[in-house]
């Protein structure tokens, strides 16, 4: 097998890989009952351990998305543009203003909704009768503004319920992707209260509609702490109550990461909590994590608090809010390599400020270290090229006697001192690097909208002409016929159709990745031609 049938045979299969994950996850079935049933946190009277999950079910009126509806409370930041819905005072809607929609949609992303696929951020306190996400609070205002030369807006809904008062405040910071959520509790009565806090995010399961096909990328709960590290926990695990995590401990955070973009609790360090992901109706998910059990006496006021994380997967930012929360960033099982790809790739767009540049860059680089293996391998092929004559005359002589046709192949191997697997070994070895950055590439929230020159206005996206799809199906042309020709036709066949198969392929990936691939096929072929081309030399110095 020569090197270009071996990469061809790699892409095909990451590829139908990729395309099954994304077959299985659009064929997730739905759950039976309504969300409307989905119960609050609820808790005894008495103080409990953390360790016990208290969930009873309350009714409520529902509307548009299973979600009761109240009057809306809009905040704008600098990064944000959010509605509170008092009904709850859950944040029912968020932009983030620095990033647009996808496709054709217009304006600022929409990352939260209470939509018919909600997806929504909610608190409250366990215990019969406390408030919770289903009671209705309150707001001084109708509308909230981040003002010039303050750095935080704080948002205050206050509920009561009997000799309960709780006073929920939103802390949006400039410049920052951070809400602090707290909830201040104040206890009237004559007896000590007994209650936690819970803060979850609430998700229809399904990926976002604006999610490119043919790309696998993981939309669903990741748990993270010291001991487990990165866990991701699937919809389909936890709808089956099959779902493995670690759910109490004094570090780590829980989230619920997109392409590109992520939701997370983030518990201050040392403070015990529980974590918790259940399936509740119409596929339908909540991921939250609650405090331990206080009491709060008669006249006392109590406080929780907790950062909630709602924005981009950038790197940077989120390795400096918590430890591990960069690896949101999904690379698959080879982040230990696309990690660091992506670092250098950030380099090198910092030097040339274009995105397709610092690509180009990049792969021109990787190829030059490789250049070595790459030589080997089109040293074999070259040689494979040169006696493909003698080759078709042992076909044709011994074609009927495979066992003396292997025989006189080896011979024939031995005297021009060519290694049958010296084209696909080292091509083995630069594959995890090619997946790697194939992940680099896809993963990051950097490339989503860079344009690059022309008609390239999104890297993220798949070209609009298909003028890079088109290219690369012809760059892949020119590399098979710098091979030597298989000598069976069905295979001849096969290796002709397979340029233009790939390149129809091609068309749905985003152009950054084609980008990366035909600057990697042309210097390919540069290499292939000029080791071809001193091969050939030396084998007509020799018959002379």
């Amino acid at each position: 097998m020569d090197t270009k049938r071996l990469l061809l045979f790699f892409i095909l299969s990451f590829s139908l890989i990729m395309l099954w994950e994304r077959y299985q996850s659009m064929q997730a079935p739905v759950g039976p009952a309504s969300m409307a049933e989905a119960p609050p946190t609820a808790a005894p009277a008495t103080p409990q351990s953390a360790g016990t999950s208290n969930l009873a079910s309350q009714a409520a009126p529902t509307t548009g998305g299973g979600l009761a509806k109240g009057r809306r409370i809009r905040v704008e930041t600098d990064l944000f543009r959010a509605e509170i819905d008092e009904n709850g005072g859950d944040i029912r809607h968020l932009e983030l203003l620095r990033h647009r929609a996808s496709g054709d949609a217009e304006g600022p992303l929409v990352l939260l909704s209470d939509a018919a696929k909600p997806y929504v951020i909610q608190s409250g306190l366990t215990g019969a009768g406390l408030p919770n996400h289903r009671t209705v609070f309150a707001a001084e205002a109708d509308s909230y503004a981040m003002t010039e030369g303050k750095d935080t807006l704080e948002v205050s809904l206050r509920a009561v319920s009997g000799d309960v008062e709780v006073t929920r405040t939103y802390v949006f910071h400039r410049g920052q992707y951070v809400v602090d959520v707290r909830l201040d509790t104040r206890n009237g009565g004559a007896q000590a209260v007994a209650t936690s806090a819970y803060f979850q995010m609430l998700r229809h399961g399904d990926a976002p509609a604006d999610a490119q096909k043919f790309q696998s990328t993981y939309t669903g709960p990741v748990v993270y702490n010291d001991a487990d590290k990165y866990h991701k926990v699937d919809f389909e695990s936890v709808r089956k109550g099959k779902a493995e995590y670690a759910r109490q401990g004094k570090d780590g955070w829980v989230a619920l990461i997109q392409h590109y973009f992520l939701t997370a609790w983030l518990p201050a360090e040392g403070s015990s909590r529980e974590n918790y992901i259940d399936a509740l109706a119409n596929d339908v998910y909540r991921v939250g994590v609650k405090t331990t059990v206080t009491e709060i006496a008669a006249g006392q006021t109590g406080s929780a608090t907790m950062r909630l994380y709602a924005g981009p997967q950038e790197q940077d930012r989120l390795a400096a809010l918590a430890p591990g929360l960069d690896l949101t960033t999904d690379y698959g099982w080879l982040t230990i390599i696309a990690k660091p790809m992506f670092k250098f790739l950030s380099f090198l767009h910092d030097l040339v400020g274009n995105w397709g540049v610092a690509i180009i860059l990049l792969t021109v680089i990787v190829k030059g270290l490789f250049y070595p293996l790459s030589a080997t391998s089109y040293r074999s092929m070259a040689k494979m090229r040169v006696v493909a004559p003698k080759l078709q005359q042992l076909k044709e002589r011994y074609g009927d006697d495979k066992q003396r046709m292997q025989v006189e192949l080896m011979k024939l191997y031995q005297t021009e001192k060519i290694n049958p697997l010296g084209g696909c070994l080292p091509i083995l070895v630069q594959i995890p690097v090619f997946i790697a950055l194939y992940y680099a590439l896809i993963a990051s929230v950097e490339l989503r909208h860079a344009p690059f020159y022309g008609w390239i206005t999104d890297l993220s996206a798949p070209d609009p002409f298909y003028v890079l799809p088109i290219l690369m199906g012809i760059s892949m042309i020119l590399q098979s016929r710098l091979n030597p020709p298989p000598p069976d036709p069905i295979q001849a066949k096969v290796m002709q159709i397979m340029p233009i198969a790939f390149s129809v392929f091609f068309f749905f990936f985003a152009s950054g990745l084609v980008l990366y691939w035909l600057v990697n096929n042309v210097l390919s072929i540069a290499q292939q031609w000029r080791i071809n081309t001193v091969m050939e030399r030396e084998k007509a110095a020799e018959r002379r």
